[in-house]
């Protein structure tokens, strides 16, 4: 990987109109020893939010791929699944989504929104649903409408790397929550959840 990422900073929308709706963001960041170790390997990166190849088997019996979100607000991700194995970077921030893609005992392997891969205790993950607004559409806004379609009112605009909250997708549209404000969204514009995924 590159040198780590600054802190994605979130800049407040204000749209005009009879809402007048103020959009806060979450900021969402990954430390800066997220990637000091520059001899570890670099995990692939995709540009879609497509499904990773099928695991090699569930210890969990539950499906293989499949996002969580970090449980603490700082993770150590290491090269192999034990504590011996050194820690090829850390997350920073609590509620950031990860992809499941092995599980081996009660580590687990997980891959970011960036392609970087590593392993996790499974303690340290939780079963609730957050999203990414997209990275790969850097420079982009993520309207975020009143109603699960795309020519009801804009409440929001939220940037690329917005972290939020998952309530529930129908397969075409989540609705999300940030810093309070609920809104419905495009499931394919968002990291952290499957094309055509049901979210309940």
């Amino acid at each position: 990987m590159n040198a780590s990422p600054a802190a994605i900073l979130l800049s407040l929308s204000l749209l005009s109109g009879a809402t007048g709706t103020i959009a806060w963001a979450l900021a969402s960041r990954i430390s800066s020893e997220a990637r000091m170790d520059q001899s570890a390997e670099p995990g692939e990166i995709t540009a879609s939010v497509a499904k990773a190849p099928q695991g090699a088997g569930s210890v969990t019996g539950l499906p293989l791929p499949r996002f969580v979100s970090l449980k603490a607000d700082k993770v150590n991700v290491r090269r192999g699944p034990s504590s011996d194995h050194p820690v090829a970077f850390m997350f920073q921030r609590k509620g950031l989504p990860v992809e499941i893609t092995s599980e081996f005992e009660n580590w687990r392997k997980i891959r970011d929104s960036e392609g970087s891969e590593g392993w996790i205790l499974q303690s340290m993950l939780s079963g609730r649903r957050n999203a990414y607004v997209a990275q790969w559409t850097t420079g982009k806004v993520l309207n975020l409408h009143d109603a699960p379609a795309v020519r009801s009112a804009i409440t929001a605009k939220l940037s690329p790397g917005v972290l939020a909250v998952i309530e529930q997708c129908d397969g075409r549209w989540c609705e999300i929550s940030a810093q309070g404000h609920d809104g419905y969204a495009e499931q394919a514009k968002l990291w952290g959840v499957y094309p055509d995924e049901v979210v309940n």
